[in-house]
């Protein structure tokens, strides 16, 4: 890897894009990530996604305009140009289809939330990934928020025990045609999952207009909930249930944004070839996800 990147991104249609070519082109900013610059970028965008074609245009003015990123008209051409691709496209959907145009080129890429909308899809990506030799990493920036990694590290509250259960609350909105609870489910998902780490077994769902509440219970026992509102309130937060007492962490309190934090680490591991986020976990989020969207419809607990 060069000493100073080349990042590529691949697909316009959603804030991320521009805040992180902030971060990396940007010097003054207070947040400003050294030893990488966005040099390129394909817009993308999904036709039959009002949210995804809507935005294409203004973010790719913004990002050409304000941060000299050069424009080209295909992802490959951006893997092409680039030492690590952040894949930004917002519907995931797509990521699976644009994954497989640039895995010849063997960068290392990050694929933004959600990594997959079906776990045919998320399993298909890995193991190209696999196949080729190239890392990929996804997550929400939510499971980097200083709030929660000081919360779970705090000697103070250690001495409560260790975590055995969490209850997460955050938005739920539901914006078709991405299946279900993949649209903002993922982040409060992604929050339950870090805590809770690996071998969720069963999810069920209850819901109403403006409600989901969802709960995983994992195979050593242990259960998390996590409550979805679609109310107009987009405040994070989770109680840490440990053996001894309960931890409160809000998580709209950060010494640094959620964006700074998740391509800090993109950058401490990918370009050297490591993955902070072990694909196992990601696999798991998405088959939570498909799984919350069974169990709503059915009615029913659905087995993982």
């Amino acid at each position: 890897m060069a000493e100073s990147l080349r990042i590529g991104l691949i697909g316009l249609d959603t804030s991320h894009a521009p805040a992180f070519a902030r971060l990396f082109n940007v010097e003054t900013d207070p947040e400003h990530l050294p030893g990488g610059k966005v040099v390129t970028a394909y817009p993308g965008g999904s036709k039959d996604f009002e949210l995804s074609w809507s935005r294409v245009g203004k973010f790719t003015d913004e990002i050409r305009e304000k941060f000299g990123v050069t424009m080209v008209d295909s992802p490959e051409a951006v893997a092409e140009a680039s030492d690590l691709v952040l894949m930004t496209a917002v519907d995931g959907r797509a990521h699976r289809a644009l994954f497989e145009r640039i895995v010849k080129y063997k960068r290392p890429t990050f694929i933004d939330k959600p990594f997959a909308t079906t776990s045919e899809d998320a399993k298909a990506i890995f193991k190209l990934a696999q196949a080729n030799g190239v890392t990929v990493m996804s997550c929400s920036s939510l499971r980097y928020a200083d709030s929660l990694t000081d919360a779970l590290n705090d000697p103070k509250a250690q001495e409560l025990g260790k975590v055995v259960g969490c209850d997460v609350y955050g938005p739920m909105d539901i914006q078709p045609p991405l299946p279900g609870l993949f649209w903002y489910g993922i982040h409060s998902v992604e929050i339950m999952s870090y805590v809770m780490g690996l071998g969720c077994r069963e999810v069920r769902v209850a819901t109403s207009e403006k409600f989901d509440l969802i709960t995983g219970v994992w195979n050593d026992g242990r259960m998390a909930s996590v409550r979805g509102n679609r109310n107009e309130n987009y405040s994070y937060g989770v109680t840490l249930q440990r053996e001894k007492g309960a931890q409160y962490v809000n998580m709209s309190n950060n010494k640094r944004s959620y964006y700074y934090n998740m391509l800090k680490a993109i950058m401490g591991t990918l370009p050297k070839g490591k993955s902070e986020v072990p694909a196992e976990e990601t696999l798991q989020v998405v088959r939570f996800l498909e799984a919350a969207n069974e169990s709503k419809s059915s009615g029913k607990p659905v087995v993982l």
